[in-house]
């Protein structure tokens, strides 16, 4: 599994990184600018993430934001939001307006800060990662 870790926090960034190296390469970006170029590498390369853990409030260019291009980005290339990267929003924001903007932004599912370990092994399992 190739996995892109979004995550302006130092902390939060390890903890993902921790787990999720585990079942295969991750890659860093510390903000949604940074997502994108490495999001575009990677598709350009034939080596495409199967999985994006993006944080929503990053400094130039939230994770919502960053989601919404990188769906357009897959569609551009013929590749549908269901058949693309599978992209788990992960936020300190526990409120509807941001569950319901995720959604809007394509998102595959959504978790909150603190990351629970064992509901991020859920999300992995049920978007068949894992």
């Amino acid at each position: 599994m190739r996995t892109l870790i979004v995550e302006d926090d130092y902390t939060s960034r390890l903890l993902l990184q921790s787990l999720l190296s585990r079942y295969g390469e991750c890659h860093i970006a510390v903000n949604g600018e940074e997502a994108l170029t490495a999001f575009r590498a990677a598709q350009e390369s034939g080596q495409r993430y199967d999985l994006i853990c993006m944080d929503i409030m990053m400094p130039e260019m939230d994770g919502q934001t960053a989601a919404k291009e990188i769906r357009a980005l897959e569609e551009a290339g013929g590749t549908l939001s269901a058949h693309g990267a599978k992209i788990i929003m992960t936020t300190a924001l526990d409120d509807a307006k941001n569950v319901v903007q995720s959604y809007k932004s394509l998102c595959d599912a959504y978790l909150f800060k603190p990351i629970d370990t064992g509901k991020l092994l859920a999300h992995l399992r049920d978007l068949y990662l894992v």
